[in-house]
């Protein structure tokens, strides 16, 4: 990592496609996935954070088929244009501790996820903030929470990274 340089981390699914694994018609696991919602203000937050970053990054745990599935949704939905983060600056894995050595790699100073157990891994981190949290991941890895600032929204989160 070079001194100074901030580079952010962020996690898709969760963070940036919304959850709909109960709607049948809105599930990215389903046949109308290019459906499936974009976080509310993900969008708009990570073209409003992109300048006060060096470099901004996706990095997402899925297998081969969720990969392909994510990377036609975020053309689908103009992402590239809508955010100024490049199709180059998405980046896969296919277990959770895996993020740690490529957020090592790229040199990431901020990272956002919605598993608090992800971000237990990204030691390499020094800011790291946990999306929306699901309540039963908040007790299997309850020591982990001093390490992390929790948010709920992306309006929440938006001058948090632009102040770190």
């Amino acid at each position: 990592m070079i001194a100074g340089m901030r580079r952010l981390g962020v996690d898709i699914g969760g963070v940036i496609i919304e959850p709909a694994d109960e709607d049948a018609d809105t599930s990215f696991f389903g046949a109308n996935y290019l459906r499936t919602p974009v976080v509310d203000g993900a969008f708009e937050a990570l073209a409003a954070v992109g300048p006060a970053f060096d470099e901004v990054h996706l990095v997402s745990k899925c297998g081969q088929s969720t990969e392909l599935r994510t990377r036609e949704w975020l053309t689908h939905h103009d992402f590239p244009a809508r955010t100024g983060i490049p199709e180059q600056r998405v980046h896969f894995c296919r277990t959770r501790p895996d993020k740690a050595p490529i957020a090592r790699r790229l040199g990431l100073t901020h990272f956002v996820d919605d598993k608090l157990e992800v971000l237990g891994y990204l030691d390499s981190v020094p800011h790291r903030f946990l999306f929306r949290p699901r309540p039963a991941q908040l007790a299997a890895h309850a020591a982990l929470l001093p390490r992390v600032h929790r948010v709920e929204s992306w309006p929440e989160l938006t001058p948090l990274l632009r102040a770190d």
